[in-house]
């Protein structure tokens, strides 16, 4: 199985791409994600965009993150002053708004009370995930989504896109997860770097 996956790795590599060939007038948000070195600044707006991005489309999110950026509420420390009700304001066109600002402002209220995203990066994987998946809105997609493209862990996100493919490829989703870490091992010994898994 792994050497299956591994082969599906570089052949979506292949077809796609890697992060550094994406177009420069291609999708702010999802450019932003696939970056390999980002600033904290950087890294808060992902977190940000992890929440926004539930149950909508990209173009969504970047209006709602433009509204936001507007109103110079573009950092966790500034959705925790602003409170839940104002929030919901500004991220309309994420859709389910009311939903995604309670999500969003439980999100900043954990970073914030933990002392900012800088202490938090310092924390091991696994008590992090698990943490993430303690806050209400945090499943486990939103959590591996974080710590894959914001705090750059080597975790494999299971999307839709991904069950799909699983699916079309007749992979068992259970199996591909107790084995995906093995398989990532190995594309990062080829490739030099896990955030490239984020091409796919």
């Amino acid at each position: 199985m792994n050497n299956k996956i591994l082969k599906l790795y570089f052949d979506l590599r292949e077809k796609y791409g890697s992060a550094e060939d994406i177009p420069s007038g291609s999708n702010g948000q999802w450019r932003l994600w696939r970056k390999r070195s980002k600033t904290l600044k950087e890294k808060e707006e992902i977190l940000i965009g992890a929440i926004l991005t539930q149950r909508t489309n990209w173009r969504n999110v970047e209006l709602a993150m433009s509204n936001l950026k507007k109103a110079k509420i573009n950092s966790l420390a500034g959705i925790y002053k602003l409170g839940e009700k104002k929030l919901a304001e500004f991220i309309k066109p994420s859709g389910f708004y009311r939903q995604k600002a309670k999500y969003l402002f439980g999100l900043a209220e954990f970073v914030v009370g933990r002392g900012g995203l800088a202490k938090i990066i310092k924390e091991p994987t696994k008590e992090l995930r698990k943490e993430l998946l303690d806050l209400k809105g945090v499943g486990p997609e939103t959590a591996d989504s974080i710590l894959l493209y914001a705090l750059e862990r080597p975790v494999f996100v299971i999307d839709e896109y991904t069950r799909r493919l699983i699916k079309k490829k007749k992979y068992q989703v259970n199996f591909l997860m107790k084995n995906s870490k093995n398989c990532l091992n190995k594309i990062l010994n080829r490739t030099g770097g896990y955030i490239r898994i984020s091409t796919l």
